[in-house]
Order: C-alpha cells, then structure tokens, then sequence
C-alpha cells in the first residue's frame, strides 16, 4: 500500500489591534487519531508557540514576564544567529498546567552545541519542564557582553497522537501590544523581524547543503521575511521532499558489531512526525565510527517513563521547527528507564551524520540521556543502556570502548576545562567521552561526566566488581567448605546483567557449569576430594574475569563417637523432679566435624569441641539420651545413653547409733535424720553406676566420713554460711553399673556435731 504523504500547508494570520503573528500548520494524511490512513502507526504532530524576549537598553540582559500561554512541555530560548552564543545565564520558570503553581528556576545550558549547517538559529538545549500553561524568562548576560539578536521564547508541544484539523506552529504577542524597539534588529520591520520574535518557522522542506564540519555562514543584516501564504503545491520541483531517501543517496553496508545490539525503539514508535525533516539522511566521510559522544538533554528530571516518547518529540520538533535543522541532532536517546530512542534517521546500524558535536560529527555518534544530570548522575539502567548502544556501535568498526580514538577537528574549538585547537588538528580522546571533551559546555553534566568511566568498562569490559560471595551445600570452616557432593555457588559483580554474556563455574579450572548474565548461582556436583571452585564472567566483548578460588572438600565418611554417651551424677539442688546430672561424650570427624545436637529428651545443639553438658532428670523415670554428631559436609552419626535416677530415703538406710526425725516440707519426702553422736552412722545398698549424698547443710553443721564398699573415700564438712536442703554435696561414679555400699559415718565435730541427710541419689 502507498504511504500518504503529509503535506505541510503555512498561513500567517494577524489579528486585528494585536502586535503578534499565529502561524497554523495543517497536517493532511492523517486520521484523527494521529495514524496514517490505511491503519498503520502514523506521527504524532506537535505544536509550537513562540514570544520575543524584551532587550535591556545596553542589550545585556533580557526577560519575559509572567504571561499565561498555550499548553506546552519542552521550551528553549533561541536566537538569529546560529553561530552565536549566550555568554550569561538564561534562566526560566514555568506553571503547571492547571494547578497555578509555579516551578523554580531551571537554568538552561546557553548553547545548544551541535554542528548543523542548515539551523536557521542558535539557541539554548531544549528544557523538559511537564504540561505547562504559563511561563517566564530572565536573561543575565556575562560581563555586559551583547545578548545575541533575534532572542525569543520557544515552546513546544509535542503531542499526544490525536491530531486535529489546525495546529498552531507559532504564536508571537507584544506584552504591551507595541513591538520594543530594543528587540528590534536595525533595518528590520518591528512586525516581522528577529527582534519581535515573529520571524517564520525554519523552512523544514528545504534541501540542505552538503554536511560539512563547519556551519554555515548566517546573514549579518537581513533576516529570513516571512513566507507569503501558500497553498497545497502542484509542481513537483517545489513539493517537499518525502520522508524515503532516494535512490541517489549512497547508504553503506551496515558491518556486524562485536557486540550485541540493543532493543532499540524506532522513529515510528516514538511518534516522529518525518514530514517535517523529509531531507536525506546523511553518512559519516568515511562511512566508520570512531567515538561515541555522551550528552544529556539538561532538561527536568522529573518527566515519567510513559513521557519519555513524547520528550523525544519535543527534542525532535525543537531541533527542526525551532533551530531549523534537517531531524533530531542525537543518533540515539536513552530516558531514566534504560529505554533507548532512534534519533536521527538513516538506519541505527548504520555510520549516520548526526549534529551533535561541533566540529567532530563527522567521526562519531551521539547518545544522549534524557534529563540534567549536573549533580545527580542518570540511574543505573540509563547508564546500562548508553554503555550497551556505545558497544554496539563501536563493535561494528573495531573500536576499544575502553581505548582511545584520535579525530580531526573539522573547526577550531574549545573544551570545557579551556583546551584549545584549530581546525585540522588531532585530537586524542576516549572513545567514550563527553560532549565537554570537543566543546565548551557542561554537557553531559559534572555527575554525568564523572560515571564516564565505568560506562567504559561496562561497554568495553571485563566484567568488574565480580565476587565469589559463598558456597552451600556443606558448612564451612575456616576458608574451606566441606560438601558431601552437590554444592551451589553464589556471586555478586557491579557490571550490569545485560552486559554479560555468561558465567561459568570452574571446578579445578574446568567448566563444570554455565549460567546466563543475569545469574548470582550455579549448581555443581563434585567428587570427592579436595578442589578449587571459582566463578568466571564473559564480559559481552568475550574479556573474562575470574574470582579467587575457594577451597570445597567433598566427603562422605560420617563422624564417630570415640566416647559413647554416658551419664553421671553430679552436685547440686535435688528435687524428685529434677536431678542433677552430667551426659559426657567424644565426636570426632576425618575432615571437619561441625556440631553436636542432643535430640532427646530435650533439643540442645554444641560446638565441635565440647564434650559434655549438666542436665536434669526425673526422679524414677528411665530416660534416653540421643545425640547425633554433624560434620562440615553434613555426614551423621548417632548414638544415645539409658538412665533413671532413683532417690533412696534417710529411712531405707541401716542405722548404728541415735537419729532423731525431723519434719520440713524442705526436704525430700518432708523428712530427714539428723544425729550429733559421733560414730553414728547409716549404710545404703543399691545397684547403679553413679551415686550421690544428699544433705542439708547450715552455719552450725558438722563433718562425716564417708565409705564407699567398706574402704573410707572422703570426710566432707556440712558447715554452709546459707542455709541449704537437699543439696548433692559429693558424687561417685563407676564405668559401669554393679553394687555398692555407701555409709556415712557422724565425726562429731567440736562445736557443731550435727549431721542431718535425706538419703542418696543412685543412677541405674
């Protein structure tokens, strides 16, 4: 199906009684809805409203009241000569649409920098400020320099698809509604010419001059008259050219890149109106890219994502409508989002001439962040996406992201820090670097200028801050984790994902495992052994960069209980409830045990080293005591000790001498023997491996003897400064379980004689 054509129709309109010009576009080819007839994605058109700035006396400083104004989002200040620029401050606020606030002021960078023979002005970078319907302007110029001549307000409206039968392209009003004669160029009308800012939009249709590094001379005197009214052209020789290249344009063959190319959002996409740069795209001399130039916008930070087409309309339409270019200056725009725009047409993988670096368009390509990034750099995935589309492009021709690219001046120029050059010089520089670096501007911003660096090293890798953060599937001691054979190892690195081809995971320096760019894991199964794991990147330019290796033993071999689990008695507070004893044992591991867990009666988890812990019993109840041995690798082995601690009272003994009952709900069973002659005594028998003496003690308790089968194995002194009951005062404990005697024996200590038990505690 043939393409419509949209053909722009231009009238100029002057009300009566008002010192001001409207200027309509009438856009044909379009159905209400913004798409081209024949139900394909169509253009979107934008509308633009311009009002001359008022001149001081001594023409160094300019302004614009506070006026309302048609909807608009993107503005920029412009002047007649495109090769002039502002050597002060331009500054501007604007009100939201519909709210009556008003913004701060948003300084705008005074020269908009780029190279395009065919600008029919000068002006500022174009400032995205939101949906606007109010505005004002100062100018404070450097030194009392002159501003430049022709100063107005420009203001764009970049649509939103719907289209309707006439769109203003620009509007011009007096604030008193007589011209100043201080805007006023000498020999101009006050109604028509620059210093009104009613001159005629730049004629979007007509051809250009061939490219060239140096622009082309303005007109010292006479500015361009405004057009007459026309109507829809007949003869084919003044018809605007189309939007298709004919076939006498040479396009070169588009080289494959070293690198992958990225999603890449088309002019017909993003809405670009191609009827108003129908004009040939044009290639770089020698059909090769030597340096990608990095720039922002230095307009709001404050546009969403959703608006980021309809910046680039507002970009498009300024740059042609407003400075009379052929198309948009960047070859590539890129919004917060990471989302990267088609700028100026011709074939995104092709060696197109944009007009984005003054005096070096000729050997590079732009790519320009949307937004001002002065003291706040562009996040992460803007920065991800220009390092992307700079290794695309530069792949194509063999050229180092991180190298350095030598170019020839095609005019004399100047950089921000004041380096100087004449035209035919060489000039080295990074083949990543900032519009600053070939011109004197801020661009792309002090925080924009400083992540330079790593846009280098994210585009031309290797992969950086790589990092083998930690190996699972075992434990790990020391700097050495133990496995029994399947392991996962996880990484971190600060190069994004979408600039990495691969990781692999070496086991011994072998790939044992590959995992995509966007992976923080891989999985591996190793033998047993000892081995050395690290973790390699491949940077999208094939570079690797490999991390240090961690040493995994891979074992299976489960943990021994060299000491069996066994129980004792010990001292301490006796209840029925609650006896006091001691478990003990001995684990040991061939490579790394990492903990011992007593899983019953109650859950308990120890370090590799210890090799016993107090606990309590129930008096009569037979209890088991399991623990399971871990190693690093995550190898078991169990093992578990039976016991049941059985009280026998002071009355089961057999007694010699005089005990006399006494009565407490402070002693076991609320009774207890106490005797203050000496030789008295009391023998139990029992059958246990563990046994202990319980007493009660105070300031005026005496000694005893104590024999154990008949042979004396202690004489223990009652005497406690606190009153205690039924307190485990001495133990005894045999390896194995058989029967015994214990017998206690009163010494009849001078001062204090008294004895006073409960009985014994015997494990079984």
């Amino acid at each position: 199906m043939r393409t419509p054509r949209h053909v722009w129709k231009t009238s100029a309109v002057v009300a009566a009684g008002l010192s001001g010009v409207l200027v309509l576009h009438t856009v044909t080819g379009q159905d209400s809805t913004g798409s081209a007839t024949g139900g394909a994605p169509g253009p979107v058109s934008s509308k633009a409203e311009t009002t001359a700035l008022r001149v001081s006396e001594d023409g160094t400083s300019a302004s614009l009241g506070k006026r309302d104004t048609a909807p608009f989002s993107m503005l920029g200040v412009t002047w007649s000569d495109p090769s002039a620029r502002v050597g002060g401050t331009v500054e501007v606020r604007t009100r939201a649409a519909g709210t009556g606030n008003w913004s701060r002021w948003l300084t705008l960078d005074g020269d908009s920098g780029q190279g395009e023979n065919s600008a029919a002005r000068g002006g500022t970078e174009p400032a995205w400020v939101g949906p606007s319907d109010g505005v004002e302007v100062r100018v404070d110029g450097k030194n009392a320099a002159p501003l430049p001549k022709g100063l107005r307000l420009d203001m764009v409206d970049p649509g939103s698809g719907e289209v309707t039968a006439l769109e203003p392209a620009a509007y011009t009003v007096d604030e008193t509604g007589t011209p100043d004669p201080s805007t006023t160029e000498p020999g101009t009308d006050p109604t028509t010419g620059p210093g009104t800012g009613t001159e005629p939009q730049p004629d979007a249709t007509a051809p250009e001059a061939p490219a060239s590094e140096t622009p082309a001379a303005p007109s010292p005197t006479e500015p361009t008259a405004p057009e007459p009214p026309v109507t829809e052209p007949t003869d084919p020789a003044t018809s605007p050219p189309t939007a298709t290249p004919s076939p006498s344009v040479s396009v070169p063959a588009a080289p494959p890149s070293t690198a992958p190319r990225p999603p890449i959002t088309s002019r017909a996409t993003w809405g670009a109106d191609e009827s108003i740069s129908p004009e040939e795209p044009s290639y770089l001399p020698g059909e090769r890219i030597k340096a990608v130039v990095v720039h922002h916008t230095a307009e709001s930070n404050d546009y969403t994502c959703a608006q980021g087409p309809a910046v680039v309309r507002g970009i498009h339409a300024y740059h042609v409508k407003q400075l009379g270019w052929k198309d948009l200056g960047y070859n590539f725009l890129v919004d917060k989002c990471g989302t990267v725009y088609e700028g100026r047409k011709g074939g995104v993988d092709l060696p197109v001439m944009g007009a984005h670096a003054y005096g070096f368009n000729s050997e590079t390509t732009g790519i320009s962040v949307l937004g001002t990034h002065t003291s706040t750099a562009p996040p992460t995935a803007a920065l991800t996406s220009v390092a992307r589309v700079a290794a695309w492009k530069l792949g194509q021709y063999g050229v180092s992201p991180t190298g350095t690219a030598t170019l020839t001046a095609g005019d004399s120029g100047r950089s921000y820090t004041g380096k100087t050059w004449a035209k035919g010089d060489r000039l080295t520089l990074p083949a990543i670097h900032g519009h600053r670096d070939g011109y004197n501007t801020q661009c792309p911003g002090d925080a924009f200028y400083t992540r330079l660096a790593t846009v280098r090293t994210w585009a031309g890798g290797p992969v950086s801050g790589l990092t083998l953060k930690t190996v699972t599937g075992g434990g790990t001691s020391g700097t050495t984790t133990y496995t029994k054979a399947g392991i996962t190892v996880n990484w971190s690195a600060t190069t994004p994902a979408a600039l990495i081809a691969r990781y692999e995971l070496l086991v011994d320096g072998r790939t044992a495992a590959t995992a995509p760019g966007t992976a923080t894991s891989a999985k591996a199964t190793l033998t047993a052994g000892t081995h050395k794991v690290a973790v390699r990147a491949v940077h999208q330019s094939g570079t690797t960069t490999t991390t240090a290796a961690a040493t995994v033993v891979a074992e299976t071999t489960a943990p021994t209980f060299s000491t069996k689990p066994n129980l004792s008695l010990r001292t301490g507070t006796v209840t029925t409830a609650a006896v006091p004893l001691t478990l003990k044992w001995k684990a040991t591991d061939g490579a790394a045990l990492k903990e011992v867990r007593l899983t019953a009666p109650t859950a308990r988890t120890y370090g590799p080293t210890v090799t016993g812990a107090n606990h309590t019993a129930k008096s009569g109840a037979a209890t088991t005591w399991s623990l399971t041995a871990r190693d690093q690798a995550g190898n078991t082995a169990t093992a578990s000790v039976a016991g049941t601690p059985v009280v026998l009272q002071e009355s089961s003994a057999t007694r010699t001498g005089t005990w006399t009952t006494k009565s407490s709900t402070s002693y076991l069973g609320g009774k207890s023997y106490s005797s203050s002659a000496k030789n008295a005594s009391l023998s139990w028998t029992f059958t246990g491996r563990s046994v202990a003496w319980v007493v009660s003690r105070a300031g005026t308790s005496g000694q005893a003897h104590i024999y154990v089968d008949g042979t004396k194995a202690a004489t223990v002194d009652l005497k406690s400064a606190t009153t205690k009951y039924r307190d485990a005062l001495w133990t005894r404990t045999w390896s194995g379980s058989a029967k015994h005697t214990v017998k206690i024996v009163v010494v009849g200590t001078s001062g204090r004689p008294a004895v006073t038990t409960d009985g014994i505690v015997y494990l079984k």
